[in-house]
């Protein structure tokens, strides 16, 4: 048995969620933040068999896709000067994903 943990945007959670239970698989969710624009993501927790592990894989690559957005930020070009935006493309979505090894799985 494996555990999964992927940690997907906000945006794309509720379609993996779905997908993910269509197919009897069982998910936690937990809310999280964190990355580079510090934007909401949610990290979900899954306990999948060995065999089951691509079929899971193959669900958040088909659910979670990369976009590309523009973002401001804010930067310092040269000491004493005000800060100016500074529009910069960043790839945003897709998935991070982990999988452990589950030494003991109880259900009770």
């Amino acid at each position: 048995m494996k555990l999964i943990i992927a940690i997907v945007q906000d945006q794309d959670a509720p379609s993996l969620v779905e997908e993910l239970t269509e197919n009897e698989f069982r998910v936690t969710k937990l809310a999280s933040t964190g990355g580079f624009l510090k934007s909401g993501n949610t990290t979900l927790l899954m306990g999948v068999e060995n065999e089951s592990v691509e079929k899971v894989l193959d669900i958040i690559e088909h659910t979670c896709k990369t976009r590309e957005i523009t973002t401001s930020l804010l930067s310092v070009t040269m000491p004493g000067d005000t800060y100016i935006p500074y529009p910069l493309d960043v790839k945003v979505g897709g998935a991070t994903i982990f999988i452990l090894d589950v030494e003991k799985y109880i259900r009770l």
